[in-house]
C-alpha cells in the first residue's frame, strides 16, 4: 500500500499557502494538515504539551510557541497515521519544494521503513556510510542525527511509539528525534533527497524569533554544550 502524504500548513501563513497546494498536488495520496498554531495556544494546553527538563541532557532553553506548535503538529500527523489504514506516512513541512530525484527517494525510502521506523529526507548534505542507493539518493544511518523535519516517510509502528514517548515533550521535534537512546529509533537518512528549502522565499520562518546580540551569544554558548552532549551519546 502507498503512504499517505500530509503537508503541514499553518494558516496565518499566507505567503505559503501556494507552495503547499503546489506539494499536496504533486505528492501521492497527499492532503493539507492545519499545523497547530504555537502563539494561539491556551496556557493550560501548552502546560499540558511542554513540561521543561523530562529527560537527559536536558534542554537548555524554553521553547518557544512556534517551537511547540511545531512538535504539536507532528504529533497530529503521527496520530492521523495510526488512525488510518496506511502503514507509513509522507510528512513533508509547507516551506519544501520537489526537485528532481525525489521519486527515487521516496522508492528508496519506502524500501527500509518499515523496518527502520523513520527516515528523513534531507535538504543538506550528509556524510556516512551508504546502506542502499537509488539514482542519486543514499540511505545512511548517521551515528548524530541530523536536525529537520523537513520531509520523513514514518512507519505506522514508529508513529505510535513516539506518540506514546511525547505527551509531554520537552524540546524541539527534530532534537527529540536523535535521542535514539530513549526512542529506540535510529532514523534513516536520504541525501541528496530531491527537497529543497524554500523558507527565504516564501516569507521565511514561522518559528524563529529576532534575539539581541547578547542573547544570540548565551544561546551559543548553551547550545553548543548541549549538542557536545548529544553527540557523545548519539556514538556511545
Amino acid at each position: 500500500m502507498d503512504p499517505i502524504g500530509f503537508v503541514i500548513h499553518l494558516e496565518r501563513a499566507k505567503d505559503r499557502r501556494a507552495q503547499a497546494e503546489t506539494l499536496v498536488a504533486e505528492l501521492p495520496h497527499a492532503k493539507l494538515l492545519p499545523a497547530v498554531d504555537g502563539a494561539a495556544l491556551a496556557p493550560e494546553a501548552r502546560d499540558r504539551a511542554f513540561r521543561p527538563g523530562l529527560l537527559k541532557p536536558t534542554y537548555p532553553f524554553e521553547l518557544r510557541p512556534g517551537e511547540i506548535g511545531c512538535f504539536l503538529s507532528h504529533r497530529a500527523a503521527w496520530a492521523r497515521l495510526v488512525k488510518s489504514e496506511a502503514e507509513a506516512a509522507l510528512i513533508i513541512e509547507d516551506d519544501m519544494a520537489l526537485e528532481a530525484g525525489f521519486g527515487d527517494a521516496l522508492a528508496l525510502a519506502q524500501r527500509h521503513v518499515a523496518q527502520m521506523g523513520y527516515i528523513q529526507f534531507q535538504t543538506r548534505p550528509v556524510t556516512a556510510p551508504a546502506i542502499d542507493q537509488q539514482g542519486q539518493s543514499v540511505l545512511m544511518q548517521p551515528d548524530l542525527t541530523p536536525l529537520r523535519t523537513s520531509g520523513q516517510l514514518v512507519a505506522r509502528w514508529a508513529a505510535e511509539r513516539l506518540l506514546a514517548l511525547t505527551e509531554p515533550f520537552d524540546r524541539p521535534v527534530d532534537t527529540f528525534l536523535q535521542m535514539h537512546w530513549h526512542t529506540g529509533l535510529r532514523l534513516g537518512v536520504i541525501s541528496p533527497s530531491g527537497l529543497s528549502d524554500r523558507t527565504g522565499a516564501i516569507g521565511g520562518s514561522t518559528i524563529g524569533a529576532n534575539k539581541s546580540l547578547t542573547e544570540r551569544l548565551t544561546r551559543e554558548w548553551h547550545r553548543a554544550r548541549y549538542r557536545a552532549a548529544v553527540r557523545r551519546l548519539s556514538r556511545g
